[in-house]
């Protein structure tokens, strides 16, 4: 996986913070040796697994008592154990959410006592859920169910309730046209995905009650839904208000101390951008949710992610497409491979004018002035282009379809175009390569064709020259493996679940669990990534399992715009967030 991060270290500063003074060291080591036998007993009567454990010997030098109590304590609390020799926790106040320090690293931690038990659940081969459990936190309704029940206000320019019905799926779309399957879609919001992917959730095989046996923990927060309500017309205080109360109730959970939160995720349905305002300026765009240090621990799924970060993690947008059964889906796939596609290529979208490096006005020229290329221009109002039938007719009856960027990198239509077998071309790696590496092939060229924004800014290349030359073959190569690709790219229809297929939430699902998987792996190995640089997640995010140094890449020139002093973010990133209403508004139905 690409990337890894620290946990914060709170536990001496609250010991500090109580100003008192620590036991004797002799009682200390009784404790030490208490919980030593605990654990062994725990291994041996709770983990179903004929494989003993190994830990490898070593000395354990006795740490500081005030460093180390705390976690002490917490353990035999989350255990449901006796307490022994536990210490007052710190009042919510005297905890520095700021701090930058470097834990201390000792050779036997509660980090590993525990990491080691939820990896044994992986070597149990009797069990299918082994390495696959997930604890859901139980928030209250004020984080997820209370926003549907007020959903006239999840949106400025849309009334959402009608979005939220079916599970979140939307109204039923009718196949009056024949263009889609008889079940199985609906009118989909593109910024839906919190409740879909919760809804999924609640139907996972693998969920547990048992934190300890979590291969991830799952915090099912709908941060889009959340921000969405608030873009507009609010103070920071108000857009702030829920991130902050949810981290600080986070942060005083026993599971939450076990890894300082780096196996944690949560989903959000929009844009990173509206996540990381940079100031405290009222003027200034989003909350700042995943700037919080302890977020930053946390993994945040979001259907477009940030190039220069590591707590966040592209997700594909929903689709209009959300079947109940695998047979759905090989239905659907057999009927894209049997589809005559009259048009070379085609385009759905709007001119950018006030975004003077946007391409779509010469996409669209060289789209009009071609003979085998079909256009659906969008604009306010009624239009074909808002009409989920007549998008879907017209990728259906391309071979290829133009995925230029928005006001953002990346584009919903991108997966509506796959899903009807048409081959993606792209732009900028921004707009996929870099977003969805759990759910596209790193090798872009097996599905898709990639031509560089300056080739058509600055050189006028034809694009209709450019797909010409493709060889048929490869061209088929090419349309089946989207085909293929189908399946992992929608999220099923949540109130069911299909037999055998893994959808976009199972992919999602099972890369978190690895990730986490992988962080408990080096916790035991005592394994530190001292050479990450978080700037380079983007090219991370391409490296095969096992590389960890990067070098200079093609895509360079496409990631070094300026950037602001804390390398977070460049400067255009929340004037893209905030032009993207403008389709939102547009694009309504």
């Amino acid at each position: 996986m690409r990337r890894r991060l620290s946990t914060s270290a709170h536990h001496e500063e609250m010991e500090k913070a109580n100003g008192k003074s620590p036991p004797s060291r002799l009682c200390f080591l009784a404790t030490l040796a208490a919980m030593f036998w605990i654990m062994i007993f725990y291994f041996h009567f709770t983990v179903l697994s004929s494989n003993p454990i190994s830990i490898p010997e070593q000395s354990v030098p006795f740490p500081s008592i005030s460093s180390k109590s705390q976690r002490i304590s917490e353990a035999y609390e989350a255990l449901g154990l006796p307490k022994m020799m536990a210490k007052p926790k710190p009042k919510p106040s005297d905890v520095h959410l700021d701090t930058h320090e470097a834990p201390e690293v000792f050779p036997f931690t509660l980090e590993k006592i525990l990491s080691i038990i939820t990896l044994q659940t992986i070597e149990n081969k009797t069990d299918p859920c082994g390495g696959r459990y997930i604890y859901v936190h139980d928030l209250r309704s004020w984080f997820n169910a209370d926003m549907l029940r007020h959903c006239r206000k999840l949106s400025l320019w849309t009334i959402m309730c009608k979005f939220t019905s079916n599970a979140s799926l939307g109204p039923p779309l009718e196949n009056v046209e024949g263009v889609f399957s008889n079940t199985g879609w609906y009118a989909t919001n593109q910024f839906a995905v919190d409740v879909i992917f919760n809804n999924r959730m609640k139907q996972y095989e693998c969920l547990t009650k048992d934190s300890f046996i979590a291969a991830a923990i799952f915090v099912p927060f709908y941060a889009g839904f959340d921000i969405a309500r608030y873009l507009w017309g609010y103070n920071i205080s108000v857009r702030d208000a829920a991130s902050l109360e949810l981290v600080d109730w986070l942060m005083k959970r026993p599971e939450w101390s076990v890894m300082g939160g780096m196996d944690h995720f949560l989903v959000a349905g929009r844009i990173t951008w509206d996540f990381r305002r940079l100031t405290d300026s009222e003027t200034d765009w989003g909350n700042k949710l995943l700037f919080l240090p302890a977020a930053k621990n946390m993994s945040m799924l979001v259907v477009e992610s940030s190039p220069w970060n590591a707590n966040d993690f592209g997700i594909p947008y929903p689709t209009y497409f959300h079947p109940a059964r695998d047979a759905e889906v090989f239905i659907w796939q057999d009927r894209m491979r049997k589809l005559e596609r009259k048009y070379l290529f085609s385009f759905a979208g709007v001119p950018l004018p006030d975004n003077p490096q946007s391409i779509r006005g010469q996409i669209i020229d060289q789209c009009k002035r071609s003979k085998v290329c079909k256009l659906l221009e969008c604009d306010f109002g009624e239009s074909k282009c808002h009409s989920p039938s007549s998008i879907m007719q017209m990728f259906q009856s391309s071979l290829f379809c133009l995925q230029p960027q928005g006001d953002s990198y990346t584009r919903r239509s991108a997966f509506d175009s796959m899903l009807a077998g048409c081959m993606p071309v792209f732009f900028h790696p921004g707009s996929a390569y870099i977003q969805y590496t759990w759910h596209l092939p790193r090798n872009y060229s097996t599905y898709s064709v990639f031509i560089p924004e300056d080739d058509i800014r600055k050189r006028n290349i034809s694009i209709e020259e450019r797909l010409t030359k493709i060889p048929p073959d490869v061209e088929i190569i090419m349309r089946e493996t989207v085909i293929s690709l189908i399946p992992g790219l929608i999220y099923a229809d949540p109130r069911s679940k299909m037999e055998t297929l893994k959808d976009a939430f199972d992919v999602a699902v099972q890369a978190v669990n690895d990730k986490v998987t992988k962080i408990r792996r080096d916790i035991i190995e005592g394994h530190r990534d001292e050479d990450f640089i978080e700037e380079n997640s983007w090219k991370y995010a391409l490296l095969e399992d096992g590389h960890r140094p990067v070098g200079p890449h093609e895509w360079d020139p496409f990631f070094s715009k300026p950037k602001d002093g804390k390398g977070d973010s460049h400067s255009s990133s929340a004037e893209a967030a905030k032009n993207s209403w403008k389709n939102e508004q547009r694009s309504q139905v």
